[in-house]
């Protein structure tokens, strides 16, 4: 599939570039070769391809997750310079109305 100059402009202006004449004839070339080479790629049979979710054989390199002994409420909340008795007091900073 060949890409024409106008297809390349357009392209150009969706990606804000100034492309001048010179800049747009090159790309028109150099565009057309780059989707003629993937349009080949079309012609391989994939049929008994396994889709892939990453290239490279990968596995779960974390531990388990299983629970611990944590701080309580109070532990938690004893060197906080502001609490309410169950939760950490923070200045606001999103505003009066809590929106974002």
């Amino acid at each position: 599939m060949a890409l024409s100059r106008q297809d390349v402009a357009k392209v150009g202006l969706l990606a804000r570039l100034a492309l001048s004449s010179d800049d747009l004839d090159r790309m028109t070339g150099e565009l057309s070769k780059i989707v003629g080479l993937v349009s080949q790629l079309e012609e391989i049979d994939t049929s008994a391809v396994a889709p892939l979710a990453h290239p490279l054989d990968t596995q779960n390199v974390f531990r388990d997750d299983v629970p611990a002994p944590s701080l309580t409420t109070a532990e938690a909340l004893q060197s906080s310079p502001r609490h309410d008795g169950s939760c950490f007091l923070v200045p606001a900073v999103l505003g009066d109305s809590g929106a974002a």
